[in-house]
C-alpha cells in the first residue's frame, strides 16, 4: 500500500468512512480490517434471528463494528479539538470502537443463549492469541493490546476511553440503534447523531465523558428510542419464539451426539461438548452463521423426529407461538404451561415444543458511571435532571408462553373457560 492511499466504506448511515494511510492510526485500523478474524465479522449477523421477523435485519457485525469506529472517531476528534491533551489515545479509542464486538460466535448474541459464553471474553482473547491481530497492535506500540484489554475492562485510568466504547451512551449503542432502526423498518428508532455528538463533553477533573446541558433533550430522545427498540424490536416476541426453539435444537443435538446419532464437523463437535470458554481459537473462530445453518440443514435429515422438525421450522420459518402470559400469576403461568404439555402429549409431541420465555429490560441504570450533565452545579446524573429518565429507569419483565400452532385452538379455549387469559 503506498502511503498517499486511502480505504473508502461506503456506510448506508454514515455515508464515506474514508481512512488515510498516510495516518498511523488509521492504516493501523486498514490492517486490522484487513485480518481473518475481522473479516470473520461478515459472516455473523447483527441482529441474530431477527431477520426471522424484520426481514431487512441481514446486516452484519463487520458494517456495524466499521460504523462504531466512525461514530467513534467523529467523537473523538471533536473532543481533541477542544482538549489537546486527549490526543495520545485516539489508536486506543478508535481501535477499541472497531473491534469491540470481534469476539461474536454465531448470530452475535443469540449464540450466548444457545451456548454460553460471553463475547466480551473472547474479544480479549483475540487480542492476546490471533497472531494477525496482536502483530499488528503490537507493531504499533507494545502497550496497545494490554490497553485494550484495560478500556473493555472498564480499568483504563482514564474512564473516558472506556466510556466511549461502553457506556449508557457509547458509540457501539448510537450506531447500532440508528443500524437496527434503518433496516429492520423500525421509524421509532431514527436518532438526530449530529445533535447527540455536539452534546458530548468531557470533564478534566473527574477525566469522564459527560454531557452539555444544552445537549439534554437530544439524549432524552435517545434514551426513549433505546427504550422502543428493546421493547418492540430486541425482545420482539418472534425473535424470543424464534430464540427458544434453537435453544431446544442445540439441547437435543448435544442428546443426539452423546447418542452417537449426528452428524457433526470438528466445529460443531467441539461446541456442542465443551463449554466456550475451554474451546480453541481456531474452533471458536471457525463458527460463524454459516456454519451453524449448515448443521440445520444436516440436522433436519435425522432420525430424531423432534430435532428434525425443530430444525425444519427454523429453516423454514415456521416458528412456535409466542402468548404474553407476563399479567398472570406465577402459578397461573405455570398451570397454562401445563395444560400446553397436555395437549402436545394427546397429539404425541415431544414436550421440547413448549416452554416459558421471560425478557426483562433493565432500562436506564447508573450502569459504568450512567450519563453525568455539567451543569452549573457540577455534574449530575441525568436521572436527577430529566423525569422522563426517571420513567425510563423502570425496569420491565415480560413473560411468553411457547407453544406450536396446532394446539393454539384448544389451548386458548381452554385458558378462556378458565378466564387465566385475555
Amino acid at each position: 500500500m503506498q502511503p498517499s492511499s486511502s480505504r473508502t466504506y461506503h456506510d448506508p448511515l454514515h455515508g464515506a468512512i474514508t481512512l488515510e494511510a498516510n495516518d498511523p492510526t488509521e492504516a493501523l485500523l486498514i490492517g486490522l480490517i484487513d485480518t481473518p478474524p475481522f473479516q470473520r465479522l461478515r459472516r455473523i449477523r447483527q441482529l441474530g434471528i431477527a431477520h426471522l421477523t424484520f426481514h431487512g435485519a441481514e446486516g452484519s457485525r463487520f458494517t456495524h463494528s466499521l460504523g462504531v469506529m466512525e461514530v467513534a472517531r467523529r467523537v473523538f476528534d471533536r473532543l481533541i479539538r477542544q482538549y489537546p491533551a486527549l490526543k495520545p489515545h485516539r489508536a486506543l479509542v478508535l481501535c477499541g470502537a472497531l473491534l469491540h464486538d470481534i469476539g461474536h460466535g454465531p448470530l452475535s448474541h443469540t449464540s450466548e443463549d444457545l451456548f454460553g459464553g460471553s463475547h466480551e471474553y473472547w474479544t480479549r482473547r483475540i487480542l492476546r492469541e490471533h497472531p494477525a491481530i496482536r502483530q499488528r497492535l503490537d507493531d504499533y506500540s507494545p502497550d496497545l493490546a494490554a490497553e485494550l484489554e484495560q478500556v473493555y475492562l472498564k480499568q483504563y485510568p482514564l474512564p473516558c476511553m472506556s466510556q466511549l466504547v461502553s457506556s449508557q451512551l457509547d458509540c457501539d449503542r448510537l450506531d447500532y440503534l440508528m443500524r437496527d432502526s434503518y433496516f429492520t423498518g423500525a421509524s421509532y428508532g431514527k436518532l438526530d447523531l449530529d445533535r447527540i455528538l455536539m452534546a458530548f463533553d468531557y470533564d478534566s477533573v473527574s477525566q469522564q465523558l459527560v454531557v452539555a446541558q444544552k445537549g439534554l433533550a437530544a439524549i432524552e430522545h435517545y434514551l426513549v428510542v433505546r427504550y422502543f427498540m428493546y421493547a418492540q424490536v430486541y425482545n420482539h416476541a418472534k425473535n424470543l419464539a424464534a430464540t427458544w426453539g434453537l435453544q431446544r435444537i442445540i439441547e437435543r443435538a448435544k442428546q443426539q451426539l452423546t447418542n452417537d446419532n449426528l452428524e457433526a464437523d470438528d466445529t460443531m463437535t467441539a461446541w456442542l461438548t465443551q463449554p466456550t470458554t475451554a474451546l480453541s481459537l481456531d474452533h471458536y473462530l471457525a463458527a460463524d452463521d454459516g456454519v451453524l445453518l449448515y448443521h440445520l440443514q444436516r440436522w433436519r435429515r435425522n432420525a430424531d423426529s423432534t430435532l428434525s422438525d425443530l430444525c425444519r421450522r427454523h429453516l423454514d420459518r415456521d416458528l412456535l407461538k409466542a402468548l404474553d402470559i407476563s399479567e398472570l400469576e406465577a402459578e397461573q403461568q405455570q398451570q397454562a404451561l401445563k395444560q400446553v404439555q397436555h395437549l402436545l402429549t394427546k397429539r404425541g409431541l415431544s414436550q421440547d415444543y413448549s416452554g416459558i420465555q421471560v425478557a426483562l429490560t433493565r432500562g436506564y441504570t447508573l450502569y459504568q458511571r450512567g450519563i453525568n450533565v455539567k451543569t452549573e452545579q457540577g455534574l449530575q446524573d441525568i436521572s436527577e435532571l430529566s423525569p422522563l429518565v426517571q420513567t425510563l429507569s423502570q425496569p420491565f419483565r415480560k413473560a411468553w408462553l411457547i407453544y406450536p400452532r396446532a394446539v393454539e385452538p384448544d389451548l386458548l379455549r381452554s385458558q378462556a373457560n378458565r378466564g387465566t387469559l385475555q
